[in-house]
């Protein structure tokens, strides 16, 4: 077993391709940054050229790893969820930016729909919630302000698709417009019991259904490439979105494990089995696997600020240079000195479900500098996800360990953090990318490297690290009351 995997991993600030062994181990990797556009205040967009150009670059720059195209037995893509890209299949060119999941400029849409009632029946059949973070919002916004996109769907040559879909058409040279389960399962408008987009919530949202992909399972002999691309045609065997590949990738695949990934955002998943997840405290329904047609589920809480508030102390306020000083600067002082950051810079996600909050920084006084206020931002992720731990016991799901993964878990102050005002075990692997592993366990038993996704994650998923909680009860009580309050003014 020595064919490698070649996974594309998609992500919001850049994309970057990685070759993986068989066996799971990391070979080489190629990433390029994506260009963040901001029209206006809550606008976020991307170029889709750029990332289907930045995409197969990163690709093509691997194949000389593998010894050619022909050492690579499957392709798995995993990317950024909810951002939409319109085309036009006439031309295979985009028709407008792609609108990142991180915008919110259809809150008054998503208003108009919940003063009238639907927010229930729509979360009864999608498990989401009517928030501008999805879909198929994006959507309609998009037919209703772009006339490209208006003009396109009047000829019929109208395709939207997330990231993996357009990442398909165009490695396929348009053979194929396909979406997988668990992307299709963030629009909106497919119903968690259904095979595909219904026809019913398309109608509510405005979305045309012929302009949709097809749904397909997340493994398996999904669609091939084109082989002037590439050198040969290669097959595409696994396709997730990245939070579900992040949670495959930890090897949450029975009911009752949980995983944390910290990257731009931070999104916990519960795995649920074939239950279909019915939330009473603001949490999400979602498809986790589809594989041979059968779907397992899980429970979701997603933040929309995580990284990218370290992100902003380093470009927007110069606090540091790199995002690793943080973790130096977090141990260098004892406490926060009271300051408290609430980073709502996008919104509040789960389980507050607030487009309209706004970040705020408490307790700050003269003494106040920037270790301080690193210190506060890295605190905030343990304060988030507390808020999440509590929602997903209210749901009859407490966590008993959490896996974390992604960019930010690397930070061995914060990890600790977490488990200190968590009260829980936590763990971390030792390869934290486990996105990209998802996607590739995906691909390799989907290709037949496996016989199942539960013997590739056996043998793919590699050593944990453990942090074992260690605050006093007063201090986390003290922690968790000032956030509350900070909370309370977002």
């Amino acid at each position: 077993m020595d064919d490698y995997i070649l996974v594309l991993d998609e992500g919001t600030t850049s994309t970057r391709a990685i070759l993986f062994a068989s066996d799971g181990a990391l070979v080489a990797s190629a990433q390029a940054p994506l260009t963040q556009h901001y029209p206006q205040a809550g606008w976020v967009e991307h170029d889709p050229r750029e990332i289907w150009d930045k995409t197969l670059a990163c690709a093509r720059e691997l194949l000389p790893k593998a010894g050619g195209a022909g050492g690579i037995a499957c392709i798995g893509i995993t990317n950024q969820r909810e951002t939409v890209v319109a085309w036009d299949k006439a031309t295979g060119e985009p028709l407008t930016n792609a609108i990142v999941w991180q915008d919110r400029r259809t809150e008054p849409f998503c208003a108009e729909l919940r003063d009238a009632g639907h927010e229930a029946a729509v979360q009864e059949r999608t498990g989401l919630l009517l928030d501008p973070y999805f879909s198929g919002t994006k959507m309609r916004w998009m037919l209703d302000n772009v006339p490209e996109v208006k003009a396109a769907a009047e000829r019929g040559t109208l395709a939207f698709g997330t990231v993996e879909s357009w990442l398909v058409y165009k490695l396929t040279g348009g053979a194929a417009h396909i979406t997988d389960a668990s992307n299709a399962s963030r629009t909106l408008l497919m119903g968690l019991e259904d095979a595909q987009f219904d026809d019913g919530l398309c109608n509510l949202f405005g979305v045309p259904l012929a302009a949709l992909p097809g749904v397909t399972d997340m493994s398996g002999p999904l669609a091939l490439t084109d082989p002037a691309l590439l050198g040969r045609a290669i097959p595409i065997t696994g396709l997730a979105g990245d939070q579900q590949a992040a949670t495959i990738g930890q090897a949450c695949l029975a009911p009752g494990q949980t995983k944390a990934t910290y990257g731009t955002g931070a999104f916990v998943l519960t795995c649920q089995g074939a239950t279909i997840p019915r939330s009473t405290n603001r949490l999400l329904g979602t498809v986790l696997t589809q594989i041979d047609g059968q779907r397992t589920y899980a429970i979701e809480g997603s933040v929309f600020v995580a990284g990218s508030l370290v992100q902003w102390l380093r470009d927007s306020l110069g606090i540091v240079q790199v995002a690793e000083e943080t973790e130096a600067l977090a141990r260098s002082i004892p406490d926060s000195g009271g300051v408290v950051i609430v980073p709502a810079l996008a919104g509040l996600g789960a389980p507050h479900w607030r487009a309209d909050a706004r970040g705020v920084i408490a307790g700050l006084s003269f003494a106040s500098g920037k270790a301080e206020l690193a210190r506060a931002a890295l605190e905030a992720m343990a304060h988030q996800t507390h808020d999440l731990a509590a929602a997903f016991a209210a749901d009859g799901t407490p966590w008993e360990t959490l896996r974390i993964d992604g960019g930010m878990s690397a930070n061995n102050w914060m990890a600790q953090d977490l488990a200190d005002v968590l009260g829980i075990t936590v763990e971390r692997p030792g390869f934290v990318e486990t996105t990209a592993l998802g996607a590739a366990m995906l691909a390799a038993s989907g290709a037949g490297l496996y016989p199942s996704l539960d013997a590739a994650a056996q043998v793919m998923r590699g050593q944990l690290a453990r942090f074992e909680p260690q605050m006093d009860e007063s201090v986390r009580a003290a922690r968790l009351g000032a956030w509350k309050k900070a909370l309370s003014a977002a």
